[in-house]
């Protein structure tokens, strides 16, 4: 057996991060520690097995380089992108996403189905539970509408929850939204969301992994997932989050890569909004409405709206309540000065309406 891959050798630079990029315990520090000691991946694989372990690989990975799948795995890779629409972003190279470029573990190599330019277009995250109360979700689709509409692209993780109301808002308003998977784009997860991934596709947004195209959902993914959807974004919005929430961690990074962070408040009897009340505490803004955003964000506001504002709806003044905050029965009565009867029989239209919902005793506004 030759001490080192001669077949490495003959690979173009292409295949070769391929085939390094799928190698046992390779991860991006790694990835780019090897690039960089040898001058290239070609070179990297043709090492002998000291310079190797010299350059800090393992020996799992040495001796993984000689193995068959490897060749399989990159020969796949490079047949789907030879179809339409499907794209390997490197970070060395011109198209690599600006903004991510800058994080301290950049992915060395980014797989998207869909439009890649627009990954370029400056981004705002919108995260948060898989298990979001109604007026969550509503609040999530409403953020993600005015923001898309704003001429800004959603970024989110395609999880069930706020992810998935966040990518629908967009779509909604013929705006542009990014799902960053934690899983390969062959992997597709959740499932249930394999609809809303082919109509991101289709409306000129896109799916992005750092993993193998057949890596499957794997617990350690999702918070290197998060990294990146915080690295696309100018900053991150988080709507509904537990403490122990995955979106924590991705408003977290964002701090750390010097992005904005905002959080959506809540009632302190809600579960769903300890995470977020504990982002506040720590320094996050606090935010209520689209223009609480956009102060943070100098000079983007200027930017060109994907569609004219929708018409207003007439005003309602129980609705300007319920926007304000969410409200009992007998707190809109007080608030309105009307009689109990008045206030039943409105809330009963708005709520056949679909503009109005009841949870906990509570009334809250729904995104029109």
């Amino acid at each position: 057996m030759p001490l080192f891959d001669t077949t490495a050798h003959t690979l173009s630079e292409l295949e070769a991060r391929l085939r390094l990029h799928v190698l046992p315990e390779i991860g991006p520090q790694r990835f780019h520690k090897l690039v960089a000691h040898f001058g290239s991946a070609r070179s990297a694989l043709a090492a002998p097995v000291g310079q190797w372990r010299g350059a800090g690989g393992s020996d799992a990975s040495a001796q993984a380089r000689r193995d068959p799948c490897l060749h399989r795995d990159a020969a796949a890779a490079m047949a789907w992108l030879e179809r339409p629409h499907q794209h390997l972003l490197m970070w060395d190279h011109a198209d690599y996403p600006a903004l991510l470029k800058e994080i301290a573990d950049p992915p060395p190599l980014l797989f998207v189905r869909g439009d890649a330019g627009v990954l370029e277009r400056p981004q705002i995250a919108v995260v948060g539970s898989r298990r979001a109360s109604p007026p969550g979700l509503d609040n999530a689709r409403a953020f993600a509408r005015s923001l898309a509409a704003a001429g800004f692209a959603i970024t989110s993780g395609l999880a069930l929850g706020v992810d998935g109301a966040a990518h629908q808002g967009a779509l909604e308003v013929g705006g542009h939204t990014i799902g960053v998977l934690g899983t390969g784009l062959e992997k597709l997860y959740p499932q249930k969301h394999r609809a809303l991934a082919q109509a991101i596709v289709e409306r000129k947004g896109a799916l992005v992994s750092e993993f193998p195209l057949d890596a499957q959902a794997q617990p350690g993914n999702f918070p290197r997932r998060n990294r990146i959807i915080s690295g696309l974004s100018l900053g991150v919005l988080v709507i509904e989050a537990s403490p122990a929430s995955g979106s924590l961690i991705t408003a977290r990074l964002a701090a750390e890569h010097g992005r904005e962070v905002w959080a959506l408040p809540g009632s302190i009897h809600h579960p769903g909004a300890r995470g977020c009340h504990q982002l506040i505490r720590d320094g996050a803004q606090l935010v209520e409405t689209i223009d609480h955003i956009l102060e943070g964000l100098q000079g983007w506001q200027r930017l060109p709206p994907v569609l004219p504002a929708a018409p207003a709806q007439p005003a309602d003044p129980l609705l300007e309540v319920l926007v304000a905050a969410a409200q009992t029965t007998e707190g809109l009565a007080t608030a309105l000065g009307w009689p109990l009867p008045r206030v039943m029989a409105q809330l009963t239209e708005l709520e056949m309406q679909g503009r109005v919902v009841s949870q906990a005793g509570r009334w809250f506004a729904r995104a029109s």
